[in-house]
């Protein structure tokens, strides 16, 4: 904690909320083809992603590495940009019909990279180690909601419930210890 003092990081702010705005028009205008809409069947997991997402929000705003430099453009805010971008290009080709495993990891991963190379750059561990989490927790949902064949048998997916939520478990004794 003494590497850290409280503050307000702007940046952090601006990048969830423009990280959220595809998901803020998804919310008001549903997609053609609309597969994100489908109950899921990792609700434990979607719990932990949520709790994560809020506080890797607030760590990314309000914890500053006291050695952090001013934001300027070095590598890994480019890949923030490159990462934002390519988000992006998952929510149109989402928009645009497309549903298949290289755009549901599109929306699943490079807004989890956006926000790793973002805290690395500014030097904020705390937030990294609630956004690996998320992280994980986002890569689990997406996969077994969206990229598991959705025709496997109830027995199969209810193995991957039980496969998340051990997954889920594992995660919260590592945090406890």
């Amino acid at each position: 904690m003494k590497k850290y003092k409280l503050g307000f990081d702007i940046w952090g702010l601006l990048l969830f909320l423009i990280i959220m705005v595809p998901n803020f028009i998804w919310f008001a205008v549903p997609a053609p083809n609309d597969v994100l809409r489908a109950e899921s069947v990792t609700e434990a997991v979607d719990i932990i992603a949520s709790i994560c997402q809020v506080l890797m929000v607030i760590a990314l705003c309000i914890f500053v590495n006291r050695k952090s430099c001013k934001l300027r453009i070095t590598p890994l805010v480019i890949a923030v940009i490159i990462c934002c971008l390519l988000y992006f290009v998952s929510w149109i080709s989402y928009y645009a019909g497309i549903v298949n495993t290289v755009i549901i990891l599109g929306l699943t991963v490079f807004p989890c990279l956006a926000f790793i190379f973002f805290a690395v750059d500014r030097k904020n561990m705390m937030a990294l180690v609630l956004i690996s989490i998320f992280t994980i927790c986002h890569l689990i949902y997406g996969v077994a909601n969206f990229i598991i064949d959705s025709t496997l048998p109830p027995t199969k997916l209810l193995q991957t419930h039980e496969f998340s939520s051990q997954i889920v478990q594992q995660i919260g004794a590592l945090i406890l210890k």
